[in-house]
């Protein structure tokens, strides 16, 4: 984190735009030059207050919102010589004044009587919440596992947001008099229950439950995971069996995107040897965000583009190593597994102690069983109107990647949760 002297001189850097593209393009919409133009002026509390006001969850995308791709890209300074560090500023202020903290931004104190309800404790079910509770609702969020936060507590490893700083938000969330019921799956007509028990309306945001997995030979040997479970173990819960697992071995991680990156840093911060990332696209082309793949650059990460793996070598039940082979892509601009295509002669074998799948999420396959009134594409995904958010109840809404899909960002399921807050607050007066 940036000390007092930094923070104020990058502060000093900020040239104030009229226009304001890095707030346009924010997809919460926070009035960056507000809360940078506070830090200036010493007013951390009131720059923090700033921040939580457009985003519900702002200490928490102070640590993983993609700011190179978003705001910072469209900073003006760039112009002049180097960006402004927005996300920097931005997590300096939310460090030292925590929502808790921030008297402006107490719950409503005159309550409504309604009653909504939110499946999900992501980043798009909790800025929901945020939203309603601090405009009268009574709000319940229903946890299908045993603590809250979704993707930020199971996959989002330690290096970028610790479960302790997590916990600090999820507790000023509590605050705000949202209730959360964790080991409380929502299922089959579940939404129809809730609605029956005097629920006004309810936000489906249970994200992408359902990690993929390549169906190649030997993907069922000990030690193959997925990232979900793979991160889950590393950030929560079998942090000494992952350690045994990866200490002083070579790992192939499968996939070329931010989730694949992060795996691959964190496997080698536990002490990996060697860690091959392995996927379809070239260097140019990877759906990783920049700074991710930097990251697994500096941290020794091996990269293998153009590449797939063709069986998962076993050795007494357990994997000893991976075959694989070079690939081309039979249309250009067509980044899909069905469009690639050996390249004969560029086979390669690798030594290998663990494989790890991080190639994407797809629904529950029970989540079309949840609710009796909305419809759902081809996928398993929910489907809404123009909004983003309504569906084809009036009393239900969807938002974050059971929507989307896969590859969206924390900021992006905020602004989903936020959208739907809205749309809730209209229907439900």
């Amino acid at each position: 984190m940036m000390n007092k002297t930094e923070a104020l001189v990058e502060s000093t850097r900020c040239l104030q735009c009229h226009d304001s593209p890095c707030q346009s393009a924010c997809p919460a919409n926070i009035y960056i030059p507000a809360f940078i133009r506070m830090i200036k002026s010493g007013n951390l509390a009131g720059a923090a207050e700033v921040i939580y006001r457009d985003n519900p969850l702002g200490g928490i995308c102070g640590y993983v919102c993609p700011t190179e791709e978003l705001c910072k890209k469209e900073c003006t300074r760039r112009k002049v010589d180097m960006p402004v560090r927005i996300r920097e500023l931005h997590q300096y202020a939310t460090e030292l004044y925590p929502l808790s903290s921030l008297s402006g931004l107490k719950k409503a104190q005159k309550a409504k009587g309604k009653k909504i309800a939110i499946i999900g404790s992501g980043p798009a079910g909790l800025a929901c919440a945020m939203e309603l509770a601090s405009n009268g609702y009574d709000v319940t969020i229903f946890e299908a596992k045993p603590h809250p936060g979704g993707i930020l507590r199971y996959g989002i490893p330690s290096h970028r947001l610790t479960i302790e700083f997590l916990e600090r938000e999820l507790e000023d969330i509590k605050r705000m008099g949202v209730k959360i019921n964790c080991n409380s799956p929502v299922k089959n007509n579940g939404v129809d229950r809730l609605l029956s028990e005097g629920y006004s309306a309810v936000f489906i945001a249970t994200g992408l439950g359902n990690p993929k997995r390549l169906n190649v030979p030997g993907a069922e040997l000990k030690n193959v995971l997925t990232a979900t479970e793979f991160l889950r173990a590393a950030k929560n819960e079998d942090t000494k069996d992952i350690a045994r697992m990866v200490k002083g071995k070579n790992i192939a991680i499968i996939g070329g995107g931010s989730v694949a990156m992060d795996v691959a840093v964190t496997a080698r911060r536990f002490g990996a040897k060697r860690v091959y990332a392995i996927c379809l696209e070239s260097l140019a082309e990877l759906p990783a965000k920049k700074e991710d793949f930097a990251l697994a650059v500096e941290n020794f990460v091996t990269l293998k583009p153009h590449s797939q793996i063709t069986e998962i070598i076993g050795r007494r039940g357990a994997v000893a190593g991976v075959r694989g082979c070079e690939v081309e892509w039979i249309r250009p601009n067509l980044f899909v597994p069905s469009n690639a295509r050996p390249v004969p002669g560029t086979e390669f074998s690798l030594t290998v102690s663990a494989v790890i799948f991080a190639i994407g999420y797809a629904p529950d396959p029970q989540i079309n069983k949840i609710c009796s009134t909305i419809k759902y594409d081809k996928n398993g995904r929910i489907l809404t109107g123009k909004d983003g958010v309504s569906t084809a109840d009036k009393r239900v809404f969807a938002g974050g990647d059971i929507v989307r899909g896969a590859g969206g960002t924390v900021v992006e399921a905020v602004r989903d949760g936020k959208k739907a807050a809205e749309k809730i607050m209209k229907t439900v007066k």
